[in-house]
Order: structure tokens, then C-alpha cells, then sequence
């Protein structure tokens, strides 16, 4: 899990928003799918053994449905940032 304070001032490298940290993944189950997701740039960065891999060329474009979709379930899950 990532500390509080990190992601508080995680933004994406190319859209330099802030980022929405599923620290349980989408499901919010299992840490081991925990991810960050950048709604404006519509990218998904992975975390590997707690460190996130913030390069744009390593992170997965997603589609807008999903990024509704992951936004919502933020919302749900009540992640900052996702008001």
C-alpha cells in the first residue's frame, strides 16, 4: 500500500493531474491489483512490489467507458480525488 502522503502528490507525467490510487484494485480485493488511473489522460499506471511505474510509455491507455467506469467505482469506494 502506498503511504497517504505519496499519493496525495502523485500526478500523471502527462497530464499532470492527480491520480486516482485503487490500493485494493478495481474489485477492491487483493493489494496485488492495486493501480493508479489518470482520468484525464485516460492512462493506467501498474504498481510493481509497492513502487509505482509512472512512464507514460508503460501505462495502459483505457478506454473513456472504462475511465467512467473506474471513476464511479472510486466514487463508491470514496478515493480522494474522485469527488
Amino acid at each position: 500500500m502506498l503511504p497517504d502522503d505519496l499519493v496525495s502528490i502523485l500526478v500523471c507525467p502527462k497530464s499532470k493531474q492527480r491520480l486516482l490510487y485503487f490500493p485494493r484494485g478495481e474489485a477492491d480485493r487483493d493489494e496485488s491489483e492495486a493501480f493508479l488511473v489518470a482520468p484525464s489522460s485516460r492512462l493506467r499506471y501498474r504498481i510493481d512490489q509497492g513502487v509505482p511505474v509512472l512512464l507514460v510509455e508503460e501505462a495502459s491507455e483505457c478506454s473513456a467507458e472504462t475511465i467512467d467506469r473506474l471513476v464511479a467505482r472510486a466514487r463508491t469506494l470514496g478515493i480522494p480525488g474522485a469527488e
